[in-house]
């Protein structure tokens, strides 16, 4: 009989903590009150997974309860029509949870579940007919079982990621993957129950959801989140509140620097002990103006979604190497490989960085082999390191054929792959443009019978907003 801890929902429940000031024990307790008194969303997920489309918000782990705890499809509430469509039909999604201000977006036929009002109601709606569950009044769960579980086997949640061929792929994660990763982060940060974080970060987003909710959550601590970033409030909270642990990216971490350079002065943080970033390369000068500005260490991870998604961090427990990604993740290996033969380099040698442990993905939805390889039981994570002292990586460049903006992966084929349905468009090239602030910005080169007016506008109809031109140039044919 299957351990109910070995369930990410289940496991986050017992862990103690809260989100916003409310008990994930009882979220988690009305996404299965939800699905216990809703039969439109039973019959709905038959045979088929959820999908979550919410901004960062206790709404989310009702979601996850909620979601029979089978794979749920993070979808980016950033995303457009056409690119939330693709990820629907191609992980066979039957009920999305989401909320009204996002519902819009979601195609036709499908059950829509808008959690405005969770945990008290739900609005579950099929075939125009709006029905309205009492989720009742909970203050917790009574469970029964092994605290530290192995997570089961079995699907947890659908990642879209990898468009390395011009379309994303579903990268499968299952509670054993994502347990052990926030596991292994709680080990690594050092997180215990006094410890409160400000969630700054998509929860659609494995960074934002596997660091800032379910491994703080697993330790009995306090999550509070932010629905929308902004520099001044954040650091406000930062300031007044007991903050104590901060995660972003390094376009995050490059505004709070600048709106404290720009006040003169070093910010006062007593109770921030902790600033983690990832999600893209991180300048090792903004690291040295973060600690100059806050009295802080910026703290360097490295991760995939494949991964869970974190692989490489430098720990609490050592000091902290600026310019490095770290060292391995508690339960991780990671190695540098050459990229044709798989052997592996010595140190100091260039090579791909590899990573195998119980935070690797099992697969894809479909389309694997458009996916990142594996050397045996080695996952190729497409990125470039150099392995240094103590084992620590150095993040050296990539192979796979795609840049960040603002912590997101962007992905050339796919933007010229959406640009050349556009009719008039005979070509396109996606190059990104080197930015201080928000890694890269996004260059398009078209050649066609078409305006630039036209190519945005086919862009903001097509592509997320983080996909977006920067500056579009049109060549005419």
């Amino acid at each position: 009989m299957r351990d109910p801890l070995s369930l990410l929902s289940l496991a986050v429940a017992a862990g103690g903590g809260t989100m916003d000031g409310l008990p994930g024990s009882a979220l988690v307790a009305a996404g299965i009150t939800l699905l216990q008194r809703s039969v439109p969303l039973v019959r709905a997920l038959s045979g088929r997974r959820a999908a979550i489309m919410l901004p960062p918000s206790p709404q989310f782990l009702v979601a996850l309860a909620a979601s029979e705890g089978r794979g749920a499809v993070l979808v980016n509430p950033l995303a457009a029509p056409p690119e939330i469509a693709h990820q629907l039909s191609d992980a066979n999604v039957g009920a999305v949870f989401t909320i009204e201000a996002l519902a819009g977006a979601i195609p036709e036929g499908l059950v829509t579940v808008l959690l405005d009002q969770a945990p008290r109601t739900a609005r579950v709606i099929q075939s125009g007919t709006c029905r309205e569950v009492d989720l009742g009044s909970h203050f917790g769960l009574d469970l029964e079982g092994e605290q530290g579980v192995r997570g089961s086997d079995e699907e947890a949640v659908v990642v879209y990621t990898s468009a390395m061929a011009g379309t994303p792929l579903g990268a499968i994660l299952t509670h054993r993957n994502l347990l052990a990763n926030a596991r292994s982060t709680i080990e690594a940060a050092e997180m215990t129950d006094a410890d409160h974080m400000l969630a700054l970060l998509p929860l659609s987003h494995l960074f934002g959801l596997t660091v800032t909710a379910i491994a703080p959550l697993l330790a009995g601590g306090r999550v509070s989140t932010v629905a929308r970033f902004n520099p001044a409030r954040t650091l406000e909270q930062l300031e007044q509140g007991d903050i104590t642990q901060l995660v972003g990216v390094p376009a995050i971490f490059a505004a709070l620097v600048a709106l404290l350079e720009r006040r003169g002065g070093k910010a006062s943080l007593p109770n921030l002990r902790l600033a983690i970033c990832g999600g893209a390369p991180l300048d090792v000068a903004l690291q040295d103006r973060w600690a100059n500005a806050t009295g802080t260490e910026l703290r360097q991870g490295y991760g995939l979604s494949e991964a869970s998604p974190v692989c490489l961090f430098n720990r609490v427990q050592a000091e902290n190497r600026r310019g490095s990604l770290g060292v391995p993740f508690p339960g991780v290996q990671a190695t540098i490989r050459n990229p044709d033969s798989g052997h592996e380099v010595p140190d100091g040698v260039e090579g791909e960085i590899c990573v195998r442990g119980e935070n690797v993905f099992p697969g894809y939805v479909s389309n694997g082999e458009q996916g990142l390889g594996r050397h045996g039981e080695w996952l190729r994570t497409g990125d470039l390191g150099v392995r240094g002292e103590g084992g620590s990586i150095a993040f050296s460049g990539v192979l796979k054929p795609m840049f960040t903006r603002n912590g997101f992966n962007v992905y050339p084929r796919e933007l010229e792959r959406a640009m050349l349905e556009l009719r008039g468009v005979k070509s396109v090239r996606v190059r990104p443009i080197a930015d201080a602030m928000h890694e890269n910005e996004i260059l398009l080169e078209v050649t066609g019978s078409v305006s630039e007016n036209a190519v945005r506008d086919w862009a903001a109809k097509r592509l997320s907003a983080y996909k977006q031109p920067s500056e579009v140039r049109v060549v005419p044919v």
